[in-house]
């Protein structure tokens, strides 16, 4: 075991076939990736000023329509169904919100309002704080929503959406298509990192390793993981360099993560029950060596995080 590096660490070797730095105004334009049959993930896109990358969309050709799930930052909308329209003409008639982000729900709006729009219950509540979804666009916010678990649609069409608990926010859905073997986490599995975790909106870095462990045990008969983001913005403004990870990874690479977050929070935890400071814990913050290529830039926060909610 040996202390992880702030950075993830990036290497002339096959792996570059999965992590390749990129320029910026590569990073920020939209592609159209095919995962499998009728479904496919859109990366790039770009906040205002030194906002990030924006979450990834994914998109699922069905019978009667296209289902999208996440929408990026505003102003994406058009340019998201131009990527559509380059591998179907049906219309979108879905889109499934993963959680309340704007880097996630920004372009619900540039959407006809015949779309169904679906979330978590606890997302549609987080969604109507947001000046965005205000006045007119209330039109935009989930009008079908669930607790626990839902199933729409039918046949080799039916998707399946859980929520395990709170993780980066209080509303994390995790999406299926059963038939495809394919799940969408959304930010519960962002990329390989040290999470972000939002506790304005219901997030908690204690719950987290749980939520994904409840994930892993629950899910069945899944091998595709499409992970909530593919760019990772290193820095800010003229000086930011962008690190693009595969948006889509295996069962495995789920299952890893959930022990990361797990062996995370424990070492935390263990740090405060010996007494140590958070800087003292960061300092000495110690995990397996099959971690060494996370990405730790939100590791403090998330250190900070766990003590602020074992004090309560």
């Amino acid at each position: 075991m040996r202390r992880l590096i702030m950075l993830p660490i990036l290497t002339i070797t096959g792996a570059l076939s999965i992590v390749i730095a990129w320029a910026q105004q590569d990073a920020t334009a939209l592609r159209l990736e095919k995962v499998k049959d009728a479904i496919y993930v859109v990366t790039g896109g770009r906040g205002t000023g030194d906002q990030a990358i924006s979450g990834n969309t994914t998109v699922f050709i069905t019978g009667a329509g296209v289902v999208l799930v996440d929408t990026k930052y505003p102003r994406y909308g058009k340019a998201i169904l131009d990527q559509v329209k380059s591998v179907t003409d049906k219309p979108v008639t879905m889109i499934i919100n993963t959680h309340t982000h704007g880097d996630h729900t920004g372009s619900n709006s540039e959407f006809p309002r015949t779309v169904d729009f679906v979330a978590h219950d606890n997302t549609k509540m987080n969604m109507a704080r947001m000046d965005e979804f205000k006045g007119e666009n209330t039109a935009f916010l989930p009008k079908k929503t669930f607790k626990d678990k839902m199933s729409l649609l039918t046949g080799k069409d039916r998707i399946d959406l859980y929520y395990f608990g709170a993780g980066h926010t209080n509303g994390d859905a995790v999406i299926v298509f059963a038939a495809l073997r394919t799940v969408v986490m959304g930010d519960l599995f962002a990329r390989k990192w040290a999470p972000l975790v939002d506790a304005n909106n219901g997030g908690s870095a204690v719950a987290f390793p749980r939520t994904l462990a409840r994930a892993v045990t629950e899910l069945k008969d899944v091998d595709t993981v499409i992970t909530g983001h593919s760019t990772t913005t290193i820095g800010s403004g003229r000086n930011a360099t962008f690190v693009r990870s595969n948006p889509v990874m295996h069962w495995a690479d789920l299952q890893e993560y959930a022990d990361f977050t797990r062996d995370f929070v424990a070492a935390a935890e263990a740090a405060m029950k010996a007494g140590k400071n958070v800087d003292e814990a960061v300092s000495g913050l110690k995990l397996p060596d099959k971690y060494k290529d996370y990405n730790m830039a939100n590791m403090r926060a998330d250190v900070q995080r766990v003590y602020d909610e074992l004090k309560r």
